[in-house]
């Protein structure tokens, strides 16, 4: 059975046809003790199916676990979306619900080579001299944390410091354990910096320059 309609693959050729960069999706997956790898599997396999320009590659994490490593990832499943270089785009969970449009959303930008942010933001994230590791914690049925897992992707992929990760709370919650997560979206920040909400791309900004300082 097919996870996106025909009116919605319809839509999405439509919106793949903007793409002028090569897509690939990096799904990391293991056979045994992962509930949603093969409807993740599944999914992108659907998706990369609606345009040439998109490319699936697949890789077990304990037999490739070097690839795993390079790659900076060690749970699964989990998505990595790059084009011409690794933007540090990295989703953990099935991008589900309202996190599918997040994932659509990642790769008509690395597919085509613009970022949705101010040209402020984009200047003050080039000048960061330290990483930043953002962690966004979501579930599907949120409509608010598209905003904030878009916001932090979109910040990879303008700053070789930025790695940004969805997490999806409900498949990791020794990791809600560990982060205190009580409400979604919930945002963590080089493990030192935090907030919670959908807020606007300057106060995001101001939390990773916190991060950082």
């Amino acid at each position: 059975m097919s996870l996106i309609g025909e009116k919605d693959r319809e839509y999405l050729r439509k919106e793949f046809s903007k793409l002028s960069r090569p897509v690939r999706l990096v799904f990391f997956t293991q056979e045994f003790e992962c509930a949603s790898c093969r409807d993740a599997h599944q999914l992108l396999e659907e998706v990369t199916a609606l345009s040439e320009r998109i490319k699936l590659v697949v890789h077990d994490l304990v037999g490739d676990e070097e690839k795993a490593k390079s790659y900076g990832i060690d749970r699964v499943p989990a998505v990595v979306v790059e084009g011409e270089r690794d933007y540090r785009i990295r989703f953990f969970g099935i991008p589900s619900g309202y996190e599918f449009p997040s994932l659509i959303e990642d790769i008509i930008d690395v597919g085509t080579g613009k970022v949705g942010l101010s040209n402020t933001t984009k200047d003050k994230l080039e000048k960061l001299k330290e990483a930043v590791h953002i962690q966004v914690f979501v579930t599907p049925s949120c409509p608010y944390c598209q905003r904030a897992v878009r916001t932090a992707h979109m910040m990879a992929m303008a700053s070789t410091k930025v790695t940004a990760d969805m997490v999806m709370a409900n498949e990791f919650p020794h990791l809600v354990n560990r982060y205190g997560v009580m409400a979604v979206p919930k945002v963590i920040l080089n493990e030192s910096t935090s907030f919670e909400g959908a807020i606007p791309e300057e106060d995001f900004l101001s939390f990773v320059m916190q991060a950082t300082a």
